[in-house]
């Protein structure tokens, strides 16, 4: 017999909650990051970059969850701003890999504090473990959904 369970009352729907610490997530990036002039977006990227440098658009659009013309926005304002550089011509194909300034570095050292700051406070009622387990929890649901990331 088929199962037409529905999802009943929100405070109780895990994908409800998640919603909920997305939120406040982003809320907290959001005034940490409004200081540096930097949105969660443009935070990404530098993350991304910092992180594994020579990127194209489209892999860092991949990876930090945005389309690949919000991307291109989002570079072209890092770029106006000296944070990272992107060659005129693509040396291999289409794509263009974009690096990080001294200037980017920076900005991304002081983005990444604030960022981790927030971080740390959102999640701040929980022990280390508690930390642990929850990132590990979440992550072999990530593992095991058909999306790729």
């Amino acid at each position: 017999m088929e199962q037409t369970e529905t999802v009943g009352d929100l405070e109780l729907s895990l994908g409800y909650v998640l919603k909920q610490v997305h939120a406040s997530l982003r809320t907290a990036m959001d005034e940490a990051l409004r200081p540096l002039d930097l949105t969660v977006p443009q935070y990404a990227c530098l993350e991304l970059l910092g992180q594994h440098p020579g990127l194209s658009n489209s892999e860092l659009a991949r990876r930090a969850f945005v389309t690949r013309q919000s991307m291109n926005l989002v570079l072209r304002r890092l770029q106006e701003r000296g944070l990272l550089t992107r060659p005129d011509h693509s040396p291999h194909g289409r794509a263009l890999p974009t690096k990080l300034t001294q200037d980017g570095q920076t900005t991304l050292r002081e983005a990444s504090i604030a960022v981790r700051s927030a971080e740390k406070q959102l999640f701040s009622p929980l022990s280390q473990e508690q930390q642990r387990r929850l990132r590990e929890d979440l992550a072999t649901c990530v593992a095991s959904s058909s999306t790729d990331y």
